[in-house]
């Protein structure tokens, strides 16, 4: 297995290098210190996994994610990061990211979350899953996430996306934000997001345009609600 593993504090990187080699037997690690080296590292080898920090010199983190995704669509990337906001922890999941570990987590439970992912699954920290205790339908959506997240079988390739997940395509098909999607629907942002998510998953799709045009390809909607 290869792994490659960027973060600017050499500390903190080689000692997660000496966790990972002492856990993963057989396993080639590849250590670099910003995005630069990141991406050039990237034009030359395939990796297994990716575990990145967010804030690191070379790139804006999320313009990064998203490059990173949209070149390595089936290499799972996990962010290992000091910050946790919710804002932004939902944002990398809604850019595809297969986990979101904190710095500050054990290492037992960093190791349980890489394999989750490796195994197909998402990590999504125990902070998001709080607030996701007190919002059913959040509750939901992270489930189906989870699903969508494991090897397909036939069955799973045929998912069809719900009312709700409906109702959001047609509030992008609008070209409205998440915010006011949120305001219509009587939901909460972060439950906008993570509905996008699943959408863009179901859909096999990597942003919102694309999606749409799914949605009408598919017949969820119609052209006229698509603006076509």
């Amino acid at each position: 297995m290869d792994i490659l593993i960027a973060d600017d504090h050499e500390l903190f990187l080689q000692g997660l290098q000496f966790v990972l080699q002492s856990h993963f037997e057989d396993t080639n690690i590849t250590a670099v210190k910003n995005y630069t080296e990141l991406f050039n590292t990237l034009q030359n080898h395939h990796f297994d996994l990716i575990m990145t920090d967010l804030a690191m010199p070379g790139a804006n983190p999320l313009d990064a994610l998203n490059k990173m995704h949209s070149l390595l669509k089936d290499t799972p990337i996990i962010v290992i990061s000091a910050v946790f906001d919710k804002e932004i922890v939902e944002k990398t999941i809604e850019i595809g990211v297969s986990g979101y570990i904190p710095k500050s987590s054990s290492n037992d439970l960093m190791l349980s979350a890489i394999h989750l992912v490796l195994a197909g699954g998402v990590y999504i920290p125990k902070e998001l899953l709080d607030e996701a205790a007190t919002n059913q339908e959040l509750t939901s959506e992270l489930a189906k996430l989870k699903e969508l997240a494991q090897p397909q079988s036939p069955k799973s390739k045929d998912k069809k996306l719900t009312p709700r997940q409906i109702d959001v395509i047609r509030g992008i098909a609008k070209g409205l934000p998440n915010k006011l999607i949120a305001y219509e629907l009587g939901l909460t942002e972060g439950t906008v997001k993570v509905h996008m998510t699943v959408i863009l998953k179901t859909l096999g799709v990597l942003n919102r345009t694309a999606a749409v045009m799914e949605a009408v390809k598919k017949g969820y909607i119609t052209k006229e609600e698509a603006g076509l």
